[in-house]
């Protein structure tokens, strides 16, 4: 397998990781496809990938080759290298339903964010390892931009439905008074709390998922029998990642956090170019996390540590904001007090996850 030489190259994979997880979501938004569609599609870009990562530079060079690697490893560790990928999948396809409700902008944030609270907190007290004070002071920050990204979103929806119900009511005022429904009294408001913050919520579920498949891919390196090559748990990861689709999209489709009810066969009335950007997303999601696999992996003087590579990983939420924000105009129509949040979310985001990258050094 090859694997970064120099301080300087691990570190150039890691940005390639970043780009690569911060970017991938872009081909979903401009697909125009439903989600569980889509994910058919993404999912098998994933094993694509992997394949051939696995079996090109998973396979070169003096160390182990993939196949060398599956022959001395345990059974355990390939079953935990493929739960690890059905636990992430769940995860994910939350993630994907927050970015249908709720926007990239905000889906990426309070998930990523979670996943590296939760994450964090876990590592330290498994390991002790590192300066507390910086870890959960760059947690502490991340949550509370998690929070205002939630008040964001929940403040531009609000803005949003009072001015689509404005709407309405001027335009069936315009109409003849024979043709104008009844009013009806209702004795409140109609509730708009868990609509509004159905995306959030979704978010907030895949964070906590994507904390815990960590943990598990862990396990599947660990030991005498451990998984050595990265691009080999990348491969079962994908296998997973791929066959509990097709589980997980049994609920989605049936049960979709929107719209009405699909069956499998709408997966064949897809255009061409819409099954493209499925297979590019996953395959760019996949470049990403041999990349970032990889780069945790190296040793010696480009050894840069998987806390570092955690943290830096997580900077994909950053990226995914300003694409959100940026291309997709996800908070259009927001006022300057929402604009000023977003900036402070950026800025937290940002420290706390400085702090979290620096605090195995200090």
């Amino acid at each position: 397998m090859l694997l970064p030489t120099t301080y300087a190259l691990t570190m150039a994979v890691l940005i390639l990781s970043v780009l690569c997880w911060g970017s991938w979501a872009n081909t979903l938004k401009k697909s125009g496809w439903r989600f569980e569609l889509f994910y058919i599609d993404f999912s098998l870009g994933t094993v694509l990938a992997a394949v051939v990562a696995a079996f090109s530079v998973g396979s070169m060079g003096t160390d182990l080759s993939v196949n060398d690697t599956f022959l001395l490893v345990g059974k355990r560790q390939i079953i935990l290298a493929f739960a690890a990928g059905c636990i992430f999948n769940l995860a994910n396809m939350l993630l994907v339903a927050a970015i249908e409700m709720a926007g990239m902008s905000v889906a990426f944030p309070i998930g990523l964010g979670l996943a590296l609270i939760v994450g964090v907190i876990w590592n330290y007290f498994m390991q002790s390892a590192g300066n507390a004070f910086m870890l959960f002071g760059g947690c502490l920050l991340v949550l509370l931009a998690v929070i205002l990204t939630a008040v964001a979103h929940g403040k531009l929806e609000t803005i949003r439905r009072k001015a689509a119900k404005d709407l309405a009511a001027s335009l069936a005022a315009e109409l003849p008074v024979e043709q104008q429904a009844p009013v009806k009294k209702k004795k409140s408001e109609e509730p708009t709390g868990p609509g509004v913050y159905r995306g959030v919520w979704l978010a907030i579920a895949a964070g906590i998922l994507m904390s815990l498949f960590y943990p598990v891919m862990g396990m599947s390196t660990e030991g005498e029998l451990g998984i050595s090559n990265p691009f080999a748990v990348t491969l079962l990861f994908s296998f997973g990642i791929f066959l509990s689709t097709f589980i997980y999209n049994l609920y989605f489709m049936n049960l979709p956090v929107k719209g009405l009810p699909i069956s499998f066969f709408a997966y064949f009335t897809g255009k061409i170019g819409q099954h493209g950007l499925g297979l590019l997303g996953g395959i760019l999601w996949m470049v990403g996390t041999c990349a970032n696999f990889a780069a945790a992996a190296a040793q010696g003087e480009a050894k840069i540590g998987t806390s570092l590579s955690f943290a830096l990983g997580h900077g994909a939420a950053l990226l995914s904001l300003f694409w959100g924000l940026l291309v997709w105009k996800e908070f259009s129509g927001a006022t300057g007090a929402i604009s000023r949040l977003l900036m402070i979310v950026g800025l937290l985001f940002l420290a706390g996850l400085a702090l979290v990258a620096m605090a195995p050094l200090s």
